[in-house]
């Protein structure tokens, strides 16, 4: 069976988006972790399945991690997807279905794209979290009692679960250490993404990101948003903030009168191709 695809990348956080509106298929979790090795596969974060939209909106979108389980929000997929839907519909502004809801998606200056991602989770329960704690600064560490490397992160759901820690300096190799540990920790049911975060300036954060199923990313646009909320609930920022990235900057504002937050940022097209997937069955 072939299937044809296209290859986007948010900033180097890459896609493989498949368009099933007439009917394609899913790839099963184990056909897409094969799919998703960079060496034997074709490479990629997410694996993304546009289907056909229901009432307003113009597509759904389903997202899958490079470990085959389903995300329901992924920020710079959904910029990438919107500019395709954009550049098809000659309209003003797209708009997604996710599982996590709607999601509006408008061209911006210089050939950005805006996301609208909704309001934030800020309650325990929306995280979610197994235990009723201040979201703000959960109590977490991580390392020995007396001394923990991290501790005390925020937390914040944009459509799906992340944990926000502020550190001096955003780490290096030490991402790949701690990532699974949190994501994997027992206060988080559902898992959760991982982000560290340095504070430059009141409108500057340098950040790095393990993302769920999937380990480090190059960006991160959900747990750019997430990080903006957390630092601005410490009061550490403004509620307009640059989120600069392993791949580039990412431009978020926390709507202070609508409570949205809206994400601003490139969306590339690298190019199209077919996939066999008999090659990558069981």
């Amino acid at each position: 069976m072939t299937l044809p695809f296209i290859k986007m990348n948010g900033l180097g956080n890459d896609f493989v988006v498949i368009d099933a509106r007439s009917g394609a298929k899913a790839p099963a979790p184990s056909v897409i972790q094969k799919l998703a090795n960079r060496r034997f596969g074709i490479g990629f974060d997410q694996l993304i399945v546009v289907e056909p939209g229901k009432d307003e909106a113009d597509i759904f979108m389903r997202i899958f991690n490079g470990d085959g389980s389903e995300a329901e929000a992924c920020g710079n997929a959904s910029r990438c997807v919107g500019k395709m839907v954009l550049d098809e519909t000659g309209k003003p502004e797209a708009v997604i279905e996710t599982v996590a809801g709607l999601l509006r998606v408008r061209r911006a200056a210089d050939d950005l794209i805006t996301v609208d991602m909704g309001e934030p989770g800020l309650e325990w329960a929306q995280i979610p979290l197994a235990r009723e704690m201040d979201t703000r600064n959960l109590d977490l560490k991580v390392g020995p009692e007396d001394e923990p490397v991290l501790s005390e992160p925020g937390a914040v759901n944009i459509g799906n679960p992340h944990c926000v820690f502020f550190v001096d300096r955003a780490p290096g190799n030490d991402i790949e250490a701690f990532g699974p540990l949190i994501e994997n920790n027992e206060l988080f049911p559902a898992r959760t993404n991982v982000e560290f975060a340095e504070i430059q300036d009141p409108r500057t954060i340098r950040l790095r990101v393990w993302e769920r199923g999937t380990g480090v990313t190059l960006a991160c646009g959900s747990g750019a948003c997430a990080t903006a909320v957390a630092a601005n609930r410490r009061g550490l920022t403004g509620r307009e903030v640059d989120i600069v990235l392993d791949g580039g900057t990412l431009h978020i504002e926390w709507n202070k009168d609508t409570n949205h937050v809206l994400m601003t940022g490139p969306a590339e097209t690298n190019y199209a191709g077919t996939l066999d997937l008999t090659r990558f069955a069981d």
